[in-house]
């Protein structure tokens, strides 16, 4: 049994797809609806010639029309999600060092941290503090 042309280009579809999944950026999902539409060309009978001029124009429109759509459904800006030291931001904690001009500590879920006052006002030992934005390894707290 040979392979027709279209069993080739249905291949390379099929490839890139399994690539796409790998990557991140939605370009070569593109490429590879360009080489089904190239199947479909080739299943159709056209020419060599033919079959690549519409595997450009398939993988243009899919650039242009498909990628976009697929960035909007799948890196909305809406669900990032704070980690590592930025997550610190909005909790609470105590203060374990009173913070003055020079600054202070702050304990927040057992993890001593540097902190200074978000006011430049003196927060005493034993307050409850919220933080409200965070430098490096220092947090800005103010007291609630």
């Amino acid at each position: 049994m040979t392979m027709e042309i279209w069993h080739y280009w249905t291949i390379v579809a099929l490839l890139l797809f399994i690539i796409e999944l790998f990557t991140q950026g939605f370009a070569v999902i593109c490429i590879s609806i360009g080489a089904a539409g190239g199947a479909v060309a080739a299943a159709m009978g056209l020419s060599l010639e033919m079959q690549l001029f519409v595997f450009a124009i398939v993988t243009i429109f899919a650039i242009a029309g498909v990628r976009p759509m697929l960035r909007r459904l799948f890196h909305t800006d809406e669900e990032k999600v704070a980690t590592n030291a930025s997550a610190m931001v909005g909790r609470r904690g105590k203060v374990c060092v009173a913070i003055d001009e020079d600054g202070g500590r702050v304990m927040i879920d057992g993890v001593d941290w540097k902190a200074q006052s978000q006011s430049g006002e003196p927060i005493a030992e034993g307050a409850h503090v919220e933080v409200v934005a965070i430098d490096s390894v220092i947090l800005t707290v103010k007291p609630l």
